[in-house]
């Protein structure tokens, strides 16, 4: 009964979390933002690969060096997208066609993407290599 309790608002603050806590929900809000602008570019979106959809947790387990280069990188990613989903969505508000800068923007996103998912290395058919 003496314990104190922390504010809900204090556990939801994004200083509250830890960075591979943030780097995921970075990365899940990124991928939420792509869908949006392939949705607005024309395109469906390929269903996400282990690869995108562990990277989190697999750059986690790499740590080190990686894990803050992909940290800053996808913080950079997530600065491209906000403005550029921003203004689509505000040309789409319009009412004019914003197909081919959503198009421009999604390729743009998919080479940031492949160089971010490049930290992790390969772990070949036989899963993730193991220390011995």
């Amino acid at each position: 009964m003496n314990a104190q309790q922390q504010p809900f608002s204090a556990t939801l603050s994004p200083g509250a979390r830890t960075p591979e806590q943030s780097l995921s929900v970075e990365w899940t809000a990124l991928h939420d933002a792509a869908a949006a602008v392939a949705q607005l570019a024309g395109i469906t979106v390929e269903r996400p690969t282990p690869q995108v959809r562990n990277f989190p947790a697999l750059i986690k387990d790499i740590g080190g060096w990686r894990f803050d280069l992909a940290r800053d990188l996808v913080g950079d990613l997530s600065a491209m997208m906000r403005p550029g989903l921003t203004a689509l969505l505000a040309v789409n508000a319009r009412g004019q066609d914003a197909s081919a800068a959503a198009l421009t923007l999604w390729r743009e996103y998919l080479h940031a993407r492949t160089a971010v998912l490049a930290l992790v290395p390969d772990s070949g058919s036989l899963g993730p290599r193991r220390s011995t």
